[in-house]
């Protein structure tokens, strides 16, 4: 592998929790009064930032949500993925092979960081990335900005040039083209079209897949 650095985004692509997530933000709108499916859901907010999803909310019902709406939500959510979560096929070869090759890996998420160490760690990913994980909430900015992939990269002491993103979100492929970094998306749960028509180098549906392109 000639690339310095692997950065992976943490929802649906070290960790199955999208399907999770998206019902219960699905549930919660609802609630709220926003009706939603949970495929609507995923469709809108793949990707995206729960602490935005509230601001959308709000002004789309005219008025103010509790103060700890999200909270509420995360709580649930950590309560499944203790239950349920699962990691996505595959990881734990790629993540392999990466080692072997010697390159530099990382996570970046628009998550918070107790999210993912809950989602990693109930998984067993956490050890895989321990003090070399990043969230939006690290730069103040979520994707499709480029800031946290950018970050990741100074943090990691490396050319963005250099760098790889797996994202499985157009939203979160597009801060990686925007970073200047080469995105592969894994398209096994999401538009595979728009991964390509943001910018995405190649599109893969099995997570083995990867090490191939890693590779070249």
């Amino acid at each position: 592998m000639e690339w310095d650095l692997i950065i992976f985004d943490c929802d649906g692509v070290l960790v199955n929790s999208e399907p999770i997530g998206n019902r219960l933000i699905a549930e919660a709108l609802t609630e709220a009064g926003l009706p939603m499916s949970a495929d609507g859901a995923v469709y809108e907010f793949l990707g995206g930032k729960l602490t935005l999803i509230k601001i959308g909310a709000e002004e789309k019902l005219g008025r103010k949500l509790p103060d700890d709406w999200v909270e509420r939500i995360y709580e649930k959510q950590f309560a499944e993925f203790h239950r349920s979560l699962e990691k996505i096929p595959g990881i734990d070869s790629v993540l392999d092979a990466i080692d072997a090759a010697k390159v530099l890996k990382c996570v970046g998420s628009n998550g918070p960081p107790n999210k993912m160490e809950v989602s990693l760690g109930v998984t067993g990913l956490y050890p895989r990335f321990q003090g070399r994980i990043f969230s939006a909430d690290h730069v103040g900015v979520a994707k499709p900005a480029p800031d946290l992939y950018l970050y990741c990269a100074e943090k990691m002491g490396v050319d963005p040039t250099r760098c790889v993103v797996v994202e499985d979100s157009p939203r979160g492929a597009t801060a990686g083209v925007a970073a200047g970094m080469t995105v592969f998306g894994y398209g096994a749960d999401s538009d595979v079209g728009k991964l390509r028509d943001v910018g995405c180098a190649d599109v893969f549906t099995e997570m083995g897949a990867l090490v191939g392109l890693l590779r070249g």
